[in-house]
This record gives structure tokens, C-alpha cells and sequence, in this order.
């Protein structure tokens, strides 16, 4: 653990980074009108998510799981986790909870947002 903490404390930092500038060049290229960045970061990320998960596993580097999947994809998107999360329930033959857990996530997380903008708004 006390080697782990630092490989993901550095890529974190690499994937936000990275998130950063992917925004930048978004709203340049496209304006403001629709979330390009975050588009593109959640596809790509849970593309590279799924590299990763089987390169790392086939050749034996899991390793570098924490720096490059929980730090740097983490820190680039939490979509790619999720992904991972709701294929995984699907390869086991968990359908039904994997649809669940797709559904409720995105239900949860769309009301948890609604409900914090909604509380904050009345605090201010």
C-alpha cells in the first residue's frame, strides 16, 4: 500500500491533467454549446480502460493497474471505471444486474445532482 498510494497520487494527477487540456481544446474547436470534452474523455477513457485491463492482465502487468487505471483514467474520467464495473457484471452472465447497475447509476447519479444543485441553491 505504501508503494501503491503514490502511483496513483501521480497518475491522478497526470489523467486530470490530461482532462484539462482535452477541455481546453474542446471548447476551442467547438465553443461552448455542447460538452464535446466530456464526450470524448468518457469514450476514450473507457476505450483505454479497456486496453488496459487486457494488456496489463495478458502480459503480466498488473502493476502498473493502480498508476495507469485507478490514478491516470481515474483521474481522466470515472467513466471508464463504471464501463469496466457494468462489462465485467455482464461477462460473469449477471445481465439483469449489470442493466441494473447501468440504469441506477445513472438514475442515482442525474437525481444526486439535481438534489445537491437544489440544496446548495436554497443555501445560497
Amino acid at each position: 500500500m505504501i508503494m501503491t498510494l503514490p502511483q496513483v497520487a501521480l497518475g491522478g494527477a497526470l489523467g486530470a491533467s490530461l482532462r484539462y487540456l482535452t477541455n481546453v481544446a474542446a471548447m476551442r474547436a467547438f465553443g461552448p454549446g455542447f460538452p464535446v470534452a466530456t464526450v470524448v474523455v468518457n469514450v476514450l477513457g473507457s476505450f483505454l480502460m479497456g486496453v488496459l485491463v487486457v494488456a496489463l492482465a495478458e502480459k503480466g502487468g498488473m502493476r502498473f493497474a493502480p498508476l495507469l487505471m485507478t490514478g491516470m483514467l481515474g483521474g481522466f474520467t470515472t467513466f471508464s471505471a463504471f464501463s469496466l464495473d457494468a462489462v465485467t457484471l455482464y461477462e460473469r452472465g449477471q445481465i439483469a444486474l449489470a442493466g441494473g447497475y447501468v440504469l441506477g447509476s445513472v438514475i442515482l447519479s442525474l437525481a444526486a445532482l439535481v438534489a445537491g444543485m437544489a440544496i446548495t441553491r436554497g443555501l445560497l
